[in-house]
This record gives C-alpha cells, sequence and structure tokens, in this order.
C-alpha cells in the first residue's frame, strides 16, 4: 500500500461515533449548509418505506438535518411510488426530469437527474433495497462534509453478510474494483467499499462530474473526484452492517462488464471494440448464449446542462 495511502486511512477513514449528531447539526447550523437525500428506486416497495420513514423520524422530525428527502422513480411496476410518498418522501419520476433528453436505463442516470430536482448543498445517496436501515447510513457520511471544509465526498463503508456469512457480500468488489483501482488507481486502494451505494458530496463536486448511465457509476464518481479534488478530499465512515437484496451471479457478470467498461474508458478514453458481454444459461438443448450490451453512455456534467445553468442564475 502506498503511504500516501497509509497516511490517509488514518486521517480520513472514521466511524459514524466520531461525530456525535449534536456536533454535526452545530457545524450544519453555523455554516448554513442544506442537505438533500437521494433513494433511486426500482422496484422497491418491500424496503423504501421504512428507510424513507426511518430518515423522517430520526433525521428531519426529531432533529432537522436533512432537508430534502426525494426518492427518484426509475420506471418501477409495483407500488415504490405509492409507498415511498405514503412514508413521507417526495416522488419524482425519473423521465419527468430533464425530457428533452430520453433517459436511458441504469442507476447512473437516476443519480445525474436528481441533480435537477434536489436543491441541497450537499447531495446524500441512499440505496432503497437496504433492509434493517439506520438513519446512520445518512448522518454517519454527511457529517465530516458538514463539520470539515477540506471534505467533498464521502463513501460509507460497512460489513456486508451474504446468506448470514460475515464479509461475504461485495462479490463484484473485491473480484473486480478492488485489483482494478489497486493496479491503476492505487491512491483509491484504501475505500473499503468503493461501489458502495451510500455516498454524500458537495453539489459543488457532483454538478463537475460526468455520470456513467449504468452500474459504473460509482467507480467513475471516485477516479473522477480523485482527478478533481485530489485524494485528501475524499473520505469514508465506517456505519456498522448493510443487509440488502443480493443479485445472482449472471446479473454480477453484467455489473462486473459495465465497471470494467467506465474504467478502460478513464484509462484510454478509447474506444470499445465489442461493448457487450456474453453469458450462457442452460436450456433444453444444452447452454444457450444470452447477449447483453455493456453501458457506454455517460452524461456530461451536470453544470453543463442549459436547465441546471438557468435554475442556479435564478
Amino acid at each position: 500500500m502506498l503511504e500516501e495511502v497509509e497516511r490517509w486511512l488514518g486521517t480520513r477513514s472514521w466511524s459514524a461515533n466520531d461525530r456525535p449528531l449534536h456536533q454535526i447539526l452545530a457545524a450544519k447550523q453555523r455554516t448554513g449548509q442544506t442537505v438533500s437525500v437521494v433513494l433511486p428506486a426500482l422496484n422497491e416497495e418491500a424496503t423504501v418505506g421504512d428507510i424513507v420513514a426511518v430518515i423522517r423520524h430520526d433525521l428531519m422530525r426529531q432533529v432537522p438535518l436533512v432537508d430534502e428527502l426525494v426518492v427518484v422513480d426509475s420506471g418501477s411496476t409495483d407500488r415504490t411510488s405509492e409507498v415511498a410518498a405514503a412514508a413521507g418522501a417526495r416522488v419524482v419520476h425519473r423521465d419527468g426530469i430533464l425530457p428533452r433528453l430520453p433517459a436511458v436505463p441504469g442507476k447512473g442516470e437516476v443519480l445525474w437527474r436528481s441533480l435537477l430536482v434536489t436543491r441541497g448543498d450537499i447531495v446524500c445517496f441512499v440505496d432503497a433495497d437496504l433492509r434493517d436501515f439506520s438513519s446512520d447510513f445518512v448522518s454517519g457520511i454527511v457529517g465530516p462534509l458538514l463539520t470539515d471544509p477540506d471534505v467533498d465526498l464521502v463513501k460509507a463503508m460497512y460489513d456486508r453478510p451474504l446468506s448470514g456469512a460475515a464479509g461475504q457480500g461485495g462479490r463484484v468488489t473485491e473480484l473486480m474494483a478492488r485489483p482494478l483501482l489497486n493496479m491503476h488507481w492505487p491512491q483509491l486502494a484504501g475505500f473499503v467499499q468503493p461501489l458502495g451505494g451510500e455516498y454524500a458530496a458537495r453539489r459543488s463536486l457532483l454538478e463537475q462530474l460526468p455520470f456513467p448511465v449504468g452500474y459504473g457509476v460509482e467507480l467513475g464518481m471516485l477516479v473522477d473526484a480523485l482527478h478533481l479534488a485530489g485524494l485528501d478530499a475524499l473520505a469514508q465512515v465506517d456505519v456498522g452492517v448493510r443487509k440488502h437484496r443480493h443479485q445472482d451471479g449472471q446479473a454480477l457478470g453484467r455489473m462486473a462488464a459495465a465497471i470494467y467498461r467506465t474504467a478502460q474508458l478513464r484509462l484510454a478514453r478509447g474506444h470499445l471494440i465489442r461493448p457487450s458481454l456474453t453469458q450462457f444459461e442452460r436450456g433444453e438443448d444444452g447452454f444457450e448464449p444470452r447477449t447483453y450490451s455493456v453501458d457506454t453512455e455517460e452524461r456530461p456534467p451536470m453544470v453543463d446542462i442549459a436547465e441546471y445553468q438557468a435554475r442556479k442564475a435564478a
């Protein structure tokens, strides 16, 4: 490990307990910064309501830490929108944001568009499939941004149990993302959960970053933030245990392909020879190929979008 990373782990790697809530609130009141929480959601009716309810109770009613709570529905066919709204979130539909640009499927697309429908100086992203959700996931990663003006982006770190076994979650992280980061961006080797969906950042940083539209958004954001802001502007906070729905091996393969593509573009900004992935499923006549396109599109920095510029000027 680089000496710089060892030093970073000692100065930019914290526990949620390091900043009590009263300290975070005092910093928020002193600086006047506002906080938006965004939940990207696709068919998450089973979990999104509980997450919204916890955030509203703990961080909006009991203490005024979160100013805005938005669920961006990316085309759910279940009751995600109704459940989220009933729990107290403002629900916005992906296709209604920036309609002049037709939306494409993908988590990164939703996160990018969310910048147009939120106002907070700090934007906190939380996946909508978490179970046994704790508000520490929000206060823990927002805290450093409110208390330390030199920090621009904070990732959550946590244990990820799989089928009851501790530490076995995050398979794409261990098999794809961590090797890529260690070999090509060793300054980022200290991040425990580089692909985690819970992170917070200053709007002033997010609006300058391109957003890969799919699964590569987390890796792309880390790499681009490193180049734009430097390692000392990045941090991570331990928030305990993350429980969520796990995907099957083939879905993880597609996720890994998108992440590799994101890394490839940042290494060379070159041309993909074959932006697709073929996987196999056993059918009646043996193994049958299934070919999927790999996300090759990225959205430009939001600060370059005319509608966003007009909103900032208003």
